[in-house]
């Protein structure tokens, strides 16, 4: 008789029924809480065929004691809090979604941008404690069209962003990606700049849109936050520690840029005090979003269902797809094939 398939989903506070449902037809389906221990985890994967994460870290310990593991699938983007050269090393795949958001992200960003520029957040406040607001200098708020908005990575979302804010809103968009060349980033409807700290100050509104690796951890720090003009926002949706976010706080502190809109922190989840953080509540000129600009229906449906056939992959001992152009993913040569 043939052995049980094991398959394991940390983070299940991210509900996702229609992928559990399929998943538990396939094996035994042990789901584990955000914030599960290395310890406990170790104890589940001795005997796991496979697993999936979202913010769980997968570490070289864990890897090392899945002595059934067939493969490890990121149900997102980022791919940061995987041992990949570990998991390389013992011939495990890693796979991620990356295409399921990338539109969806953008559009959050955009909101984020919008809302920003708008005051969104002070007028709501003072609506819900007054009911009415008269034109006053406070309420001054800024256009987006003539402005110029610089993208930090240009990737699938930064590309998104790039042709929303062009074609969109008439916007000049900027762009600074190592990895991209002149003419895709042309293609996008953005110029591409060299000097990452020269764009800041040519930019009205900066978009953060990187991969997290050891080159782009605190790739927005001091020197490039004094770069930005002091009418300047800062938006940032892909990870919290692209940002050096203690140098984030004491700028709009001081007042040094004009304000900011985050949807993702080093440290998840945010609280109102004793966080790194915590002084950013309350501020009128900062928007704090719960890491969900990712989170619609039609986002979730798109990576329930190539999440499932990733897993399907894997499970059925065929070489899993790999969608995304991280090199990462791509330097892997067992268990893999790779989009066109």
């Amino acid at each position: 008789m043939p052995e049980t398939l094991k398959i394991i989903r940390t983070d299940s506070k991210l509900e996702c029924p229609q992928l559990d449902a399929a998943l538990r037809e396939r094996g035994q389906l042990v789901l584990l809480p955000d914030g599960v221990g290395e310890n406990e985890l170790l104890l589940q994967v001795h005997d796991a065929d496979l697993v999936l994460m979202c913010y769980t870290p997968i570490t070289a310990r864990i890897i090392a004691g899945a002595a059934r593991l067939k493969g490890i699938v990121k149900y997102g983007v980022g791919i940061d809090a995987i041992d990949i050269e570990a998991a390389k090393a013992r011939k495990i795949p890693v796979v991620n979604v990356p295409a399921y958001a990338e539109e969806t992200v953008a559009e959050g960003a955009f909101a984020l941008m919008i809302a920003l520029a708008k005051k969104l957040r002070p007028l709501q406040k003072a609506m819900d404690k007054t009911g009415w607001v008269w034109p006053a200098n406070e309420w001054l708020a800024s256009d987006l069209s003539g402005k110029t908005l610089g993208l930090v990575g240009m990737g699938r979302i930064g590309c998104s962003m790039a042709r929303m804010g062009a074609l969109g809103f008439n916007m000049r968009v900027l762009a600074v990606s190592p990895s991209t060349s002149a003419e895709e980033v042309q293609a996008a409807g953005a110029e591409k700049r060299e000097d990452l700290r020269a764009m800041l100050a040519e930019c009205d509104f900066v978009s953060v849109h990187a991969v997290l690796n050891p080159e782009t951890h605190g790739l927005i720090g001091p020197r490039e936050l004094s770069a930005m003009k002091r009418s300047a926002y800062l938006i940032n949706t892909a990870r919290g520690a692209i940002v050096d976010e203690v140098a984030l706080v004491a700028a709009l502190q001081k007042n040094e840029i004009a304000g900011a809109a985050l949807d993702v922190f080093s440290q998840e989840p945010l609280a109102k005090a004793g966080h790194p953080l915590s002084d950013l509540f309350g501020m009128d000129n900062v928007i704090l979003s719960p890491h969900l600009t990712f989170f619609t229906h039609d986002a979730m449906v798109r990576l329930e269902e190539d999440t499932l056939a990733r897993c399907d992959e894997l499970l059925s001992g065929n070489p899993v797809l790999i969608k995304s152009a991280d090199p990462r993913l791509t330097s892997q040569t067992h268990g893999v094939t790779f989009a066109q």
